[in-house]
């Protein structure tokens, strides 16, 4: 990052502070000025588009609503049209393998300028969940996930009467708000941050009985 650039950058918090100081401005859209100061300092650069700033009807709703929380109704609407946006697994297979879940729990690189690839992203699940027993280090935003399948029954992910909660969290990592309007988790699969082989590591180390996350 270059010096004018990063200069651009601090002066953006000090910026935005002195706007929402300045009240009796009438007429100003103060979001739609924020929104075009940060555009205007970031540039797309390989696979990192400045598109990605854009937010969708659901999570601009979701950042102007009181507290995250939506009407209900306009709640499930959401969630409705989120669900249908859901990629299936197109062979049916919806479990990989548990220990290259783990690699991308704890990886949280991608998605940056300088990648190429973007099956080289992680999942970066350890910011908010605790998932397996032996990782000290974790973040408490999201729900601990430790013997995710173990306690709700999971013995063969592979049976129907394992199928509810398999396909759910499927869903749940695919696009999150299919099942929370306003939820804080990433749409993982729905923005291309996963691919469908990575969420499906990720589903193992969840409910495959031999991940130590269901020991």
């Amino acid at each position: 990052m270059n010096t004018s650039k990063t200069l651009r950058l601090l002066a953006i918090p000090a910026t935005l502070l002195a706007l929402a100081g300045c009240a009796t401005m009438a007429g100003v859209n103060y979001d739609e000025l924020a929104s075009a100061m940060i555009r205007n300092s970031f540039r797309s650069e390989g696979i990192a588009s400045v598109e990605r700033l854009t937010q969708d009807d659901a999570n601009r709703e979701c950042s102007l609503a009181p507290e995250g929380k939506l009407p209900e109704a306009r709640g499930k609407a959401i969630e409705e049209a989120n669900l249908k946006t859901i990629k299936w697994p197109a062979n049916g297979q919806f479990l990989g393998d548990w220990r290259e879940g783990e690699k991308l729990a704890q990886n949280g690189r991608g998605m940056t300028w300088t990648d190429t690839d973007p099956k080289a992203n992680g999942g970066n699940c350890y910011n908010c969940h605790q998932i397996a027993p032996q990782e000290i280090s974790y973040g408490t935003i999201g729900p601990s996930l430790y013997q995710y399948g173990k306690l709700r029954g999971v013995v063969d992910p592979r049976s129907a009467a394992a199928r509810p909660i398999v396909e759910y969290t499927w869903g749940k990592i695919w696009n999150a708000k299919a099942y929370n309007a306003c939820s804080n988790m990433p749409r993982l699969g729905h923005v291309g941050v996963l691919s469908e082989d990575q969420v499906r590591h990720v589903m193992a180390l969840l409910l495959d009985p031999n991940s130590p996350v269901n020991k």
